[in-house]
């Protein structure tokens, strides 16, 4: 029985199969040095204190993200007052046809998933929720694990990879706790369904990381999609009753929280600290987390390119050192 609303409060360089690519993927990013080479392990901004920022939600403006931005973004960062990417070598015949065929196995097992849901969980949106966050958080796990792994193995040099995937999971992980406290897990089935879901869905994540980065990142990406399009849809569909009802105090602490360190962390097309949410009701809190699930797709977007996930905060604080030196010369 469904529950009623109210009462729950580009491009990578020329290889010649997915196999090679993720050799490519490990060098192109400093993962992979000869066996002979020291342990390396750099924090970037570790030795930085934490900025933090305090979310007015009396100031800020509701900044609506439309499909088209959010999900065909670029990875460019020149737009947002990030330095851009270097542009990389057009793909070969074969490794264009490798990403053709990726993209559809991960299209397919997409689409699959999204029939069942639609199955089960037509009219109990805080259920379909709470097993769609239980899932889209898995990816970062196994990404980690993998490179936690690449790590130990002495092919890690760098952090951005790391901390970018933590703030995901960090996230996404909020996104299920505000599920729960709506009532999303009250019953036991959708509980184990989850779960077990989530389950198999590490070990076949892991299992496509060794094989194919990209590959793992754009299927993460089509959940990201997805998730994207289904909040945008019930927020259309419920938003002047979402309007009426109380934020969940998770969203509460988590949105306005003065430390923003980590939310600003996964937002790899933002400069840190640019994005200040607001929470006064339950409408609020989805467009949130639509919001993020917008911003998920853009970092999974480029991450499929080799070199093309770095962290903001390092981005920005090494910029922002740049123009101090450049002003101190000129001075």
């Amino acid at each position: 029985m469904a529950t009623p609303l109210r009462s729950l409060a580009k491009i990578t360089p020329r290889t010649n199969s997915s196999l090679c690519f993720c050799s490519q993927f490990l060098q192109s990013n400093g993962l992979y040095t000869r066996p002979s080479t020291f342990f390396h392990f750099s924090l970037g901004t570790g030795s930085r204190s934490t900025i933090r920022v305090k979310a007015s939600s009396l100031q800020q403006k509701d900044k609506k993200v439309s499909v088209e931005e959010s999900l065909s973004a670029k990875t460019d960062l020149k737009k947002e007052g990030l330095p851009g990417l270097d542009s990389v070598t057009r793909p070969g015949f074969v490794e264009t046809n490798v990403v053709k065929v990726e993209q559809s196995i991960n299209i397919f097992l997409t689409e699959t998933i999204i029939q069942v849901l639609d199955a089960l969980y037509h009219d109990r949106h805080y259920a379909r929720f709470y097993v769609l966050e239980n899932v889209a958080r898995v990816p970062y796990f196994a990404f980690i694990s993998v490179l936690h792994l690449y790590e130990s193995f002495g092919w890690w040099r760098k952090a951005d990879y790391l901390k970018v995937h933590f703030a995901e999971s960090w996230n996404e992980m909020h996104h299920l706790l505000i599920m729960e406290e709506l009532g999303g897990n009250s019953f036991w089935l959708d509980r184990i369904l989850a779960q077990t879901m989530a389950f198999v869905y590490y070990f076949m994540t892991v299992f496509m990381y060794m094989l194919s980065p990209r590959m793992a990142y754009h299927f993460s990406e089509c959940v990201e999609k997805h998730a994207y399009s289904t909040y945008d849809k019930f927020i259309k569909s419920h938003g002047d009753e979402l309007k009426n009802l109380p934020p969940a105090e998770t969203a509460i602490k988590y949105y306005m929280n003065e430390d923003l360190y980590l939310f600003d962390e996964f937002q790899t097309e933002r400069v840190p600290f640019s994005r200040k949410p607001k929470i006064e009701n339950l409408y609020d809190v989805f467009m949130n987390i639509r919001d993020d699930e917008a911003e998920h797709c853009k970092t999974m977007k480029a991450c499929q390119t080799p070199g093309g996930l770095r962290s903001p905060h390092s981005v920005y604080y090494n910029s922002n050192s740049g123009a101090d030196s450049d002003s101190s010369s000129k001075s």
